[in-house]
């Protein structure tokens, strides 16, 4: 079946919704790994609470999204892996729907529902709530199957993604030279295509996103901003120019 990474930090309401939609909505069992990335103490209860249907990786130090999502893939049992946010909440049937569409050569993302309009054209704008607060899980798992449809297009390249693990280890993961995690998704889905990996979207499920989620301080957000500017730079490095964002497919062209 599929291993579901999810990299946590410091969101463990979160962290229990996605996990409690992750194993409500699935039609199989699968792995579910949580690495938290130095925050421990945050998150015990939570990982207590699941503590007989996930795979725990416990970071000491807080080493960043890239580090932990890599880890996470490395202590993967299952062929597939499916890497997502810690505030992405799973409809009915996630599984079985993804895997329909998915082959082994292809990086395959379900779309999104966000509470707001979205860069992304394909995403679906609708208020299940904006936060933990107003969610209400079998509401959506119960609605999101109207905004289904029997389509897939190569319009991918966002997060949560589907891909097996040799085909991400192949390609050598996020890239960890990366200062931040905002630009080595973009540094990634690039290799994933010039890989010549098929880049698609599936429209048989959509998963929920509440993108307002934020756990910084002003002073976290300024640092931030900074590694986000190192991180371009890098990315300038490596291939040669700054990436262009094409915001139908995420994919940025240099």
């Amino acid at each position: 079946m599929i291993s579901v990474i999810i990299p946590t930090y410091k969101a463990p309401e979160y962290l229990d919704l996605c996990i409690n939609s992750i194993i409500s909505g699935q039609s199989y069992i699968n792995e579910i790994i949580v690495v938290v990335d130095g925050t421990f103490d945050l998150n015990k209860e939570i990982i207590s609470k699941y503590k007989d249907k996930i795979v725990q990786i416990i970071f000491d130090e807080n080493y960043g999204l890239i580090k932990a999502t890599n880890h996470g893939v490395y202590a993967a049992s299952n062929d597939l892996v499916l890497v997502v946010n810690d505030d992405n909440v799973f409809p009915k049937n996630w599984d079985k729907m993804m895997l329909e569409d998915f082959s082994n050569d292809m990086v395959l993302s379900p779309n999104q529902i966000e509470p707001y309009p979205s860069m992304f054209k394909q995403f679906h704008m609708f208020d299940f709530g904006k936060n933990i607060k107003e969610f209400n899980l079998d509401q959506f798992q119960s609605d999101e199957v109207k905004f289904r449809k029997n389509l897939v297009s190569n319009e991918g390249s966002t997060l949560p993604f589907l891909m097996t693990k040799l085909n991400y280890l192949k390609i050598g993961g996020w890239d960890e030279s990366y200062p931040s995690g905002n630009v080595v998704d973009w540094d990634f889905f690039l290799k994933c295509n010039k890989n010549n990996y098929k880049m698609n979207r599936t429209y048989k499920c959509n998963f929920y996103h509440f993108v307002s989620v934020t756990y910084k301080s002003p002073e976290k957000i300024k640092e931030s901003k900074i590694k986000e500017a190192e991180a371009f730079e890098y990315f300038k490095y490596k291939w040669g120019n700054y990436p262009i964002h094409d915001p139908n497919t995420n994919l940025k062209s240099i």
